[in-house]
């Protein structure tokens, strides 16, 4: 298991389109993915979990991958939140 604290850029937040560009991102591995925000977990790879977690801009969420490929997912995940998600 591997996982990192990331910072919510886009203005925002993790609303419907950013929200589809993490969970395309998040398919494309084997790991199991989720992220933390306050007392909440989401599955990375469901846009109504990840939409249900009310995340905004300037939060700080922390990513969890475990699996074959889960420090390849970590990596590019953060990469993208960090990007903006396409925003």
């Amino acid at each position: 298991m591997v996982s990192q604290k990331v910072i919510i850029k886009n203005p925002s937040g993790l609303h419907l389109r950013p929200a589809g560009v993490l969970c395309q991102e998040a398919i494309r591995f084997r790991s199991l993915i989720t992220f933390t925000f306050r007392d909440t977990t989401a599955n990375a790879k469901s846009v109504l979990s990840v939409l249900g977690a009310c995340v905004k801009r300037g939060d700080e969420i922390e990513l969890v991958c475990q699996g074959e490929d889960e420090e390849q997912a970590l990596e590019r995940l953060v990469s993208v939140i960090e990007d903006g998600l396409g925003e």
